[in-house]
């Protein structure tokens, strides 16, 4: 059997993520549309780490739950990136190894909005605004690439 060759980001992109990309797209329009009918509640990470308290609060409304603003406060602290980053359970450092090798691709990077902006070329963010906005004419979710 050939050994396989590592992909560059480019590379990776232009086999596999146009592909996973339409599915995606398809996935979250399709959930879009359903979430009045089937009561979906839609998170942006955009909006979570803006404002997390006021997500939490959302996702309390949504789960008709009632808590103390100390309980409150204590998920907004424990589910932030950072102690999210160092937590174990969360970062999937308890992994092994031959399972999910950390030192290639951390399951955590950095955590902040719009990261991926730095990953592509001047052509792949052309490409991909492109196949976006095609893909998801007629569906009007707010998405925003910073805050």
């Amino acid at each position: 059997m050939a050994e396989e060759k590592e992909l560059s980001y480019s590379e990776a992109i232009e086999k596999a993520g146009s592909a996973i990309h339409r599915f995606r797209l398809i996935e979250v329009k399709g959930f879009w549309q359903e979430r009045e009918k089937r009561n979906i509640l839609y998170l942006f990470y955009e909006d979570m780490k803006e404002n997390p308290r006021r997500e939490v609060e959302r996702i309390m409304r949504y789960l008709d739950l009632s808590l103390s603003d100390d309980v409150i406060r204590r998920i907004v602290e424990l589910t932030s990136f950072k102690a999210m980053k160092d937590n174990p359970m969360a970062n999937y450092t308890f992994i092994p190894k031959p399972v999910f090798d950390q030192s290639i691709s951390p399951f955590m990077r950095k955590g902040e909005v719009g990261d991926w902006t730095n990953h592509f070329s001047p052509e792949q963010s052309q490409l991909f605004d492109e196949d976006y906005e095609r893909q998801m004419k007629d569906a009007n979710i707010p998405f925003r690439a910073t805050i």
